[in-house]
C-alpha cells in the first residue's frame, strides 16, 4: 500500500469516528431507549450532538473529492511524496476539525476546513502534474 492510500484508508476510519461521535452525544442526551426505538417523535440533540452531525455532514460532503483525488494520483503515477502529503494534511486538518466544530470553537474551525481543502489541493495538483503515460 501507498502512503498517500494508507492516509486514504485512516481518513475513512476517522470518518467512522465521526459517525458515532454524534451518535454518542445524542444517545447520552436522549437516552438508549430513544436510541434504539423508532424515532417517530423528533427529539432535540442538544447543541453539540447537532454540531458533531454538521461537522459529519461537512466530511462527508468532501470526503469523495478526496478519495477520487488520492485514487486519481495513485492511477496517474503522481510524485507519491506529494499525494501523500496532501492527503494527510486532509486527515490531520479533520482530527482537528471534529473537537473544534464539537466544541464550537469558530474561526479555528474554518482554519481546519481551510487546511483540509489546502491538503486536497495539493493532491489534485500532484494529479495533474504526473508525467503523461
Amino acid at each position: 500500500m501507498t502512503p498517500a492510500l494508507f492516509w486514504l484508508a485512516a481518513t475513512l476510519v476517522l470518518a467512522i469516528v465521526y459517525i458515532f461521535a454524534p451518535a454518542f452525544v445524542r444517545t447520552q442526551r436522549l437516552g438508549m431507549k430513544w436510541n434504539a426505538g423508532p424515532r417517530d417523535v423528533t427529539a432535540d440533540p442538544g447543541a453539540v450532538a447537532g454540531r458533531l452531525a454538521r461537522a459529519q455532514s461537512n466530511l462527508f460532503e468532501t470526503l469523495p473529492l478526496v478519495i477520487g483525488a488520492v485514487l486519481i494520483a495513485h492511477v496517474a503515477n503522481a510524485d507519491a511524496g506529494l499525494s501523500a502529503l496532501g492527503v494527510q494534511v486532509v486527515f490531520w486538518s479533520r482530527v482537528a476539525y471534529l473537537p473544534l466544530y464539537g466544541y464550537g470553537i469558530p474561526y479555528l474551525r474554518s482554519l481546519a476546513w481551510v487546511a483540509g481543502l489546502v491538503g486536497l489541493g495539493i493532491v489534485l495538483f500532484a494529479a495533474f502534474t504526473a508525467a503523461p503515460a
